[in-house]
């Protein structure tokens, strides 16, 4: 998938049907020429369904269409018939979508399994006929309800990346390299900062046939909890994901400090960010030999309280022993 196709916030318009009117009718036929009322009742209005869709990993369907209608019921009619209902339209979205009004920018709901349906806008109710207002005293009533109008709103639909692992690190750690080499996603590559502008997707084939789900997600940046660098795009899609790997490079000049600074951008944009399982993932390891790594585990012991591992994406340098830290973390 490429960057262009990833579409993660879109605003829509919804419109329901309103409810077909309810017949005003008086029975007639050969002999009899003053039969009773019997007038149907209006159908209803169509829905706006919103539908949880397991096939999907992003919102592109809503890229180009904005505007989403349902149709009207159909108006009663003679011998109680009742007027057709309007047709639902129905709007599929990935797992891990969040739906809100646009105007309060109030949570509404979550959509987070597949096939889940939720009616964004309720069609109206279609009105009754004239039958259903017969009495004693009233033997022929020549009124019907009219049908209730359809809802119309504006809403936004936000996705939240649905993965097991999220990579979080600064720009250029080399994240988009791993996600290439231990899955078969093909992100954008380049020796530059913020190569990556949205989630990358991969699926990492495990042992016995299993697999897992891997997020690449935009480089963070210090200030990224209050919107710096598209901070608040980049910080919502980590919120689903069971685990955080963060990786730094080798060659950063103080690992334990890029550390904390990644933290503490999760801890002020969600303190629940912190209750997940973390491991870091020490990057470009290549260009360190045994004696170096054996002096920078001295200090990392000391300053981290996190489970590291050294790692090279390109040199394929402890890669597998990653693969078994991440699915023991998952499925413990």
């Amino acid at each position: 998938m490429t960057e262009g196709n990833f579409v993660d916030y879109v605003k829509l318009y919804v419109s329901s049907g309103n409810g077909g009117a309810g017949s005003v009718h008086l029975h007639r036929e050969k002999y009899i020429t003053k039969g009773g009322p019997d007038g149907g009742d209006g159908g209803r209005g169509g829905h706006v369904i919103i539908r949880g869709n397991k096939n999907l990993w992003t919102l592109y369907t809503y890229k180009f269409k904005r505007h989403f209608r349902a149709t009207h019921g159909g108006h009663g009619s003679k011998q109680r018939s009742t007027g057709a209902d309007g047709e639902d339209v129905y709007m599929d979205v990935p797992l891990g979508t969040v739906v809100r009004d646009k105007e309060t920018n109030e949570i509404l709901f979550e959509i987070t399994k597949d096939g889940e349906e939720r009616i964004i806008a309720e069609g109206g109710m279609g009105g009754r006929g004239n039958w259903h207002f017969k009495s004693s005293t009233n033997q022929t009533p020549r009124y019907a309800q009219p049908g209730i109008e359809g809802v119309e709103k504006e809403i936004i639909l936000e996705l939240k990346v649905l993965a097991d692992v999220g990579l979080v690190g600064f720009p250029n750690a080399g994240k988009s390299t791993l996600l290439s080499v231990i899955t078969a996603a093909k992100p954008k590559i380049a020796d530059y900062e913020f190569t990556t502008l949205k989630p990358n997707l991969g699926i990492v084939k495990y042992r016995d046939y299993q697999t897992f789900v891997v997020a690449d997600i935009p480089g963070i940046i210090e200030g990224a909890s209050e919107g710096k660098g598209l901070g608040h795009y980049f910080l919502r899609h980590i919120e689903r994901n069971a685990t955080l790997l963060f990786l730094i490079p080798a060659d950063s000049p103080d690992i334990s400090k890029e550390y904390d600074v990644l933290l503490n951008e999760l801890r002020k944009y969600n303190p629940e960010m912190l209750d997940k399982d973390r491991l870091i993932a020490i990057s470009k390891s290549d260009m360190l030999d045994e004696e170096l790594k054996a002096e920078m585990r001295i200090e990392l012991d000391k300053d981290l309280d996190v489970p590291y591992l050294f790692i090279s994406s390109v040199a394929q340098q402890g890669l597998q022993e990653l693969k078994d830290r991440l699915w023991k973390m998952l499925n413990t």
